[in-house]
């Protein structure tokens, strides 16, 4: 698979970069109230790149190709406390 034919999927990709950076920050012993930020900045810096890097990617601008790399980088901390609500089993 070429990466410059993911279009969408690029967004996924960044969301799970993202969470691999959040792991890694969580392992370094870093406070984790700075773990979403980090991920944010990343998703930021990963979503400019997208913009240049694949054709597809659903961004033409630097403040929205941010943006759209912010979000995804936020979801990766969001799917992080999903799990970790569900692994504890108390439920809704």
């Amino acid at each position: 698979m070429d990466i410059s034919s993911l279009g969408i999927a690029g967004v996924a990709v960044i969301t799970v970069i993202c969470f691999l950076v959040g792991e890694v920050v969580k392992a370094t012993g870093l406070d984790n109230k700075w773990i979403p930020i980090i991920c944010g900045v990343v998703g930021a810096a990963l979503g400019i790149a997208g913009m240049f890097i694949m054709p597809d990617f659903p961004a033409g601008d630097y403040l929205t190709a941010a943006a759209v790399g912010i979000v995804s980088g936020l979801a990766a901390t969001g799917i992080n406390q999903v799990y970790k609500q569900l692994s504890k089993g108390g439920g809704a």
